[in-house]
């Protein structure tokens, strides 16, 4: 097979979980395919990231020169139909060219804008509204990261269910457990946090259901005798102003902090110093920082909604996202019972360990087989 593939996600949007996937996805490709020959759209600096082997080719895509990811990646790539026959944009399908000249894929991880338009950037929303719809009729096949995602898109686009594939994503080989000592020097060094902490990873959207957190975190306190924190990371969207507000009117300014985006070389370490990790989305098409903590030893709460129960499974603890009290409830539970902290670090990490990249490699090699008719699988 001849394969295209969209990679700019994989350098541009590196850190999100789209940027995860992508980057993964061509990682593990290269892992272990030696059969098809492959054309990754991508910067060039990324073949300093990863060491192609001879049946993978690199158009030189340039630099970035826009503001916004959305509206550079909303750019299509030239497709020449004589290189290849099928086309794959892994970034909910944005970019993908309207003039087809071979099967097209398009990995659809959720259709939060339609679910959820307030939760997501006007720029995004956009694009998203004004492209998708055109796109989708387009895919020969699209690929989706949860049962949960799968029905909402036949729902959502009336697309047939034979032509909607799951594959899970996973956590990165750097999540596992670390030195704690080592871990919690990381976490004073650069990010000046001294005590213990309940740990929040992800964006700053409404529908992360931050501010639940931060009443939960209120109520919890007044009842946990101990010294602990709640540190919430990651790029401070335009929410962060009501966040900070909300901390200030409830008087708790010098108990929760906001470090801002953390490097991947700094991420499994303030996994690793938390003593929980709490996840309470309103809307996931996956969720990926839950499977991260597990896969760190690190109990985890997250939410009984959307794709988060399938996600987890028996590896964390799940709560209504709506119910502060039950959340209060639950983080004291864990920190108060070694039982049952116990019990969640060991099925958090068996759970993280039944889900690989390298599967949702091979998966996705037979999806394009079956695209394309072909019957070598992996």
């Amino acid at each position: 097979m001849k394969i295209g593939i969209d990679g700019r996600a994989a350098k541009w949007y590196r850190g999100t979980g789209i940027g995860t996937y992508t980057y993964q996805l061509i990682n593990c490709l290269n892992n272990i395919d030696n059969i098809n020959n492959y054309m990754l759209f991508i910067p060039k600096s990324f073949t300093n990231d990863i060491c192609l082997k001879k049946n993978f080719t690199v158009n030189t895509i340039p630099p970035q020169s826009k503001t916004s990811f959305w509206e550079e990646i909303n750019i299509p790539n030239k497709i020449k139909h004589n290189k290849i026959e099928l086309y794959h944009v892994p970034q909910n399908g944005v970019g993908l060219p309207m003039e087809k000249k071979c099967k097209f894929v398009a990995t659809l991880h959720d259709v939060i804008p339609y679910k959820m338009p307030e939760t997501v950037s006007e720029r995004y929303l956009k694009i998203f509204s004004n492209y998708i719809p055109k796109i989708v009729p387009k895919c020969d096949g699209i690929i989706t990261v949860s049962n949960f995602s799968k029905n909402d898109i036949m729902k959502t686009f009336d697309f047939p269910e034979d032509k909607i594939y799951v594959t899970h994503l996973a956590s990165e080989n750097i999540y596992r457990p670390l030195d704690k000592n080592i871990s919690k020097y990381i976490a004073k060094r650069y990010y000046s946090i001294t005590e213990d902490y309940i740990l929040y990873v992800g964006g700053f959207s409404p529908r992360k259901n931050i501010l639940g957190l931060i009443e939960s975190f209120n109520k919890f306190i007044s009842s946990y005798k101990k010294p602990i924190k709640l540190v919430i990371a990651g790029a401070k969207g335009k929410s962060y102003d009501a966040y900070k507000e909300r901390t200030d009117t409830l008087n708790m300014s010098d108990k929760v902090i906001f470090p801002g985006f953390i490097s991947m070389e700094h991420l499994p370490y303030i996994y690793n110093a938390a003593k929980l990790f709490v996840y309470p989305s309103f809307y996931e098409g996956f969720g990926l920082p839950p499977i991260e903590a597990m896969a760190c030893g690190i109990p985890v709460i997250t939410s009984n909604t959307t794709s988060l129960p399938e996600v987890a499974g028996d590896g964390a603890l799940l709560v209504n996202p709506e119910d502060r009290d039950e959340l209060c409830e639950s983080m004291l539970k864990v920190l108060s019972d070694e039982n049952q902290k116990n019990k969640l670090i060991s099925s958090g990490i068996k759970r993280a360990a039944q889900l690989s990249w390298g599967k949702t490699a091979k998966d996705t090699i037979s999806i394009y087989n079956k695209i394309l008719g072909k019957k070598i699988s992996f």
